[in-house]
């Protein structure tokens, strides 16, 4: 599974932003796709996640700002960012988990991660 994070970028205290997340590679193996953001220095914090059944979950920090959706046929995941505000300025990544069987029968599981998008929030 291959991940490519696109969207970063400058926005002003209480604009938008919507980052994507393009999937490639064994995409029918992904149970999960998530949304993380990391500020130099600190730990890098999940921040919206959705399920294969279209479960979502969200920081609280993000909740009823953030939404995570999915475009299956684009095999696309979107974090669409509203009421933006300084602290939400961080690298964002996205990373799928995904889990399915080697040809011989062995099962696999892994955690890809996208490359960052960086998003600045400033007055």
């Amino acid at each position: 599974v291959q991940l490519q994070a696109s969207g970063g970028g400058l926005v002003q205290v209480g604009g938008s932003l919507r980052l994507s997340c393009l999937a490639s590679g064994s995409v029918s193996s992904i149970n999960a796709v998530s949304w993380h953001r990391q500020v130099p220095g600190k730990q890098r914090d999940m921040v919206a996640t959705i399920t294969k059944g279209g479960l979502t979950n969200y920081a609280d920090s993000v909740k009823g700002r953030f939404t995570i959706s999915r475009d299956n046929a684009e095999n696309t995941v979107y974090l669409q960012m509203n009421s933006l505000q300084f602290e939400d300025t961080a690298v964002y990544y996205c990373s799928a988990d995904a889990s399915d069987y080697t040809d011989s029968g062995e099962p696999w599981v892994l955690r890809a991660w996208g490359q960052g998008t960086l998003v600045t929030v400033s007055s």
